[in-house]
């Protein structure tokens, strides 16, 4: 609001203003269920295990929210002192600043940021209204070198501050007229666009870049080039990983649960095991024993019921014992379909709990891969077949998941 010729403002109630108006934004990407994901997606891209939302004004820098699997300290609220922060610069120029690596920076090596915080990579994209009026940034921080010379990391990430801006802006307009009374048709309005958002605005441009490499490597001459777009390519595929798992995590948590579409499959037996092929090129080290019989027809997704048995596929291949076998067995008959996933190792009691919750990955082995969705989705799906994703787990007997559908029909 501008003032008018005579209004004025003490210092000390605009600082109060200012205050009240940071602690607000802060409750309100609080209120934001897609930031941390975002901020786990950040990481993941990056490679940089501190990420952050900050709300920067002419006289603070201020945490909105955080990702922290460094212990740098910071909790939404947080704050660092405005001139000690690239974002300050950031929020003059408005320009996205990434570096790798600092230390061998031909500008950021003298710069008095890194050496004060510690830290050798950095990412900050500034984010901006509608109007374009520069409200923060989206950053990211690790005290290691990063690899952010993909072509594609600035545009992602670019991405997901727009993201940020018009969930933030949903928010407040959800704020100003009352969202408590908004009724299910208007937050079901409001879930299905934040949906339609991620699908469009981070797919789309990752499909384009894919299809671009793709190309490109048709005329690639030198060995050189040719290993440079084999990289663009997988980072594609990677990135394309992540957003399927972030659409499925949505429409799970957000929306009416994962959607199904059943129909009577009569080749589900050939179809899974061709899932057990493309895991098992992805981890050829691992021995898969397999049975399977599944004579009559089920009543499924097909594509869901795959996209289930890979994740528990993949899930045995990364934390079962490297020296056991993984033991998978299909069976059905005319009034039931079977699915076990069995491995070696045993899952600590005290994190069974957690196994099918959002984000969550074993710490005891096993490399680090995705998200942590993959149990999350396969129960979503299990749930939208109108059963339960089951697992059972003992030192001596090892880990078992299983699946049961009644819906099996007569050909």
């Amino acid at each position: 609001m501008r003032m008018g010729k005579n209004e004025s403002i003490e210092p000390g109630e605009a600082s109060q203003r200012s205050s009240s108006s940071i602690a607000n934004d802060v409750e309100i990407i609080g209120r934001i269920s897609a930031v941390p994901t975002i901020l786990q997606v950040v990481a993941q891209i990056t490679g940089m295990r501190f990420t952050a939302v900050a709300r920067v004004t002419e006289r603070k820098w201020v945490a909105c929210a955080v990702y922290d699997k460094i212990a740098f300290g910071l909790q939404p609220g947080g704050e660092l002192v405005l001139e000690s922060t690239i974002c300050n610069e950031i929020r003059q120029h408005h320009q996205a600043v990434l570096f790798g690596h600092a230390s061998q920076h031909s500008i950021f090596s003298t710069h008095p940021t890194p050496k004060l915080y510690g830290f050798e990579s950095y990412a900050s994209i500034p984010i901006f209204r509608s109007n374009g009026d520069f409200w923060g940034t989206l950053c990211a921080i690790d005290p290691l070198p990063a690899k952010l010379d993909d072509p594609t990391t600035l545009q992602t990430l670019e991405l997901f501050a727009q993201l940020i801006s018009s969930q933030l802006e949903i928010e407040e307009s959800l704020q100003r007229s009352g969202s408590d009374l908004l009724d299910a048709q208007q937050a079901a309005k409001l879930r299905d666009q934040f949906i339609a958002v991620l699908g469009h605005d981070l797919r789309n441009p990752i499909n384009a870049i894919g299809m671009s490499a793709d190309v490109l490597g048709m005329s690639a001459g030198d060995v050189r080039t040719r290993t440079l777009i084999d990289g663009i390519k997988r980072s594609c595929r990677r990135m394309g990983a992540l957003v399927n798992d972030i659409l499925d995590f949505a429409r799970g948590r957000l929306g009416s649960g994962i959607p199904v579409t059943l129909k009577e499959e009569s080749a589900l037996g050939s179809t899974l095991e061709h899932v057990i092929s493309e895991v098992q090129t992805s981890y050829p080290a691992r021995v898969f024993v397999t049975s399977i019989d599944v004579p009559y027809p089920v009543l499924c997704d097909v594509e869901r019921l795959s996209q289930l048995f890979g994740n528990l596929l993949g899930n045995a291949a990364m934390h079962g014992l490297p020296d056991s076998p993984i033991v998978v067995t299909l069976r059905g008959d005319e009034r039931k379909f079977e699915m076990e996933v069995a491995n070696a190792g045993a899952i600590p009691a005290d994190r069974m709990q957690q196994l099918f919750q959002p984000f969550y990955r074993s710490e005891t082995g096993g490399k680090k891969e995705g998200l942590g969705l993959g149990l999350f989705i396969a129960s979503e799906i299990a749930t939208a077949h109108g059963s339960t994703l089951q697992v059972v787990s003992s030192p001596e007997r090892g880990t078992r998941f299983s699946l049961r559908l009644d819906r099996s029909v007569r050909h």
